[in-house]
């Protein structure tokens, strides 16, 4: 989306560049990527950039009030009611289409949002990759709210380990060595120290919990947290001696609840430019006349599951439990990241933390997928080139001119 930036890069690229930048990355975290990384970064101008900014701080400003909690205690179901909860998210995500308004001029518009951690190690370590294979201008950057990723892993590292001794710890996930994601796990422990246990391994006596590390019994002290319940609710066998609704004297980073309080449950309280009209469907009297601009999606899922872009009125009547979905406006993304064969789409999460003492969210980086799809999916880009997961390099601002 930078012309000049974009030339360069394409002008550098080749089929057999692209294998070698994958081999490397085998190379360096062998065996753990398990999920498709697209061709190229995205440069993203200043002008995009700061209208994601600005997206992202009227999303905060609905946050940061007071009675947030009490507007969406509704989202979190009885039986999913994790003891412990803190007054804020530690961690914000945001998904924005890249879109273009009716000028023409590029737009995010905003598809869903997330009080949950996402591949907060892998962003920061994959743009250093794409340096080293390829032509990338000092002009750009993967980091927004810190000057480097020397700052970057700071904030990442007081926020996740706290006080604590990053033996006492821990990612918490199912099954952690065989989940998708789990290369950012490998990057988590390589920059933080901290393991990723597996919630059946985890020990628990009276309020304490512990996990088993060369031989030694370790206590666990602080939970950076990546189960999802959705998930969870997959493995009905799976018999553990902690469970998630247990009181325990452990810190959350990431506690459970804000999943569910920040998430497609909270895009109907939402408004501005950058946010597609939403409605629970159990709110609407009435059905809009041009459902065919309007996608559904279930409340309780993750990663696209469940997601219908084509229904009828019928549909909506069927439904089991029309408080359990969501009727949001389409967005129309636009093709504009330049690929050796035409234009992709794209969509943009921005990635924010959330230290105790600071009064706001800090952006810190981001996160891209690029399409040729109906979706941004997995399933919509099969056997496709030039789509999967990358980053997002941001125009740096210009430096503030100095007085002669």
């Amino acid at each position: 989306m930078i012309p000049a930036y974009r030339q360069v890069f394409n002008a550098a690229f080749s089929p057999d560049t692209y294998r070698e930048m994958m081999a490397d990355i085998n190379r360096q975290v062998p065996g753990q990527l398990d999920f498709r990384v697209a061709e190229t970064p995205v440069f993203v101008p200043a002008v995009l950039r700061d209208k994601l900014i600005a997206a992202g701080e009227d999303l905060i400003d609905v946050i940061a009030q007071p009675n947030f909690k009490a507007r969406t205690d509704a989202a979190i179901p009885p039986h999913q009611r994790v003891p412990n909860e803190d007054e804020r998210p530690e961690f914000l995500t945001f998904d924005f289409a890249v879109c273009r308004d009716a000028q023409g001029e590029l737009e995010p518009q905003l598809i869903e949002l997330q009080g949950f951690p996402s591949l907060y190690a892998f962003q920061a370590w994959l743009p250093s990759i794409f340096r080293q294979h390829y032509p990338v201008a000092d002009g750009v950057s993967p980091f927004l709210g810190v000057s480097d990723a020397e700052a970057y892993h700071a904030q990442m590292r007081q926020l996740i380990l706290g006080d604590e001794a990053a033996e006492n710890v821990v990612l918490l996930e199912l099954f952690p060595a065989l989940q998708k994601t789990r290369i950012d796990f490998a990057l988590s422990k390589k920059a933080w120290g901290i393991e990723a246990v597996h919630l059946g391994d985890i020990r628990k006596k009276g309020r304490q919990l512990f996990y088993e590390k060369d031989g030694r019994e370790i206590q666990i002290k602080r939970i950076y947290n990546r189960i999802i319940f959705d998930e969870l609710a997959r493995y009905p066998e799976l018999k553990t001696e902690f469970n998630l609704t247990d009181d325990v004297d452990v810190e959350w980073v990431g506690h459970p609840s804000w999943f569910f309080r920040i998430s497609k449950f909270t895009m109907p309280l939402l408004r501005g430019p950058f946010v597609p009209p939403s409605h629970y469907v159990s709110d609407l009297t009435e059905y809009p006349a041009d459902l065919e601009n309007y996608v559904l999606k279930p409340l309780y899922s993750f990663a696209g599951a469940g997601v219908k872009l084509d229904f009828t009125a019928a549909d909506l009547d069927a439904l089991p439990n029309k408080a359990h979905y969501l009727l949001q406006r389409k967005v129309t993304y636009a093709p504009v990241v330049q690929a050796p064969d035409g234009l992709v789409k794209c969509e943009i999460r921005l990635l924010y933390v959330w230290q105790r003492d600071d009064a706001r969210p800090r952006l810190l980086t981001g996160l891209a997928r690029l399409s040729r799809g109906a979706m941004i999916g997995v399933d919509f880009n099969k056997d496709k080139d030039w789509v999967g997961g990358t980053t997002p390099l941001f125009e740096r601002a210009a430096p503030a001119s100095v007085p002669a």
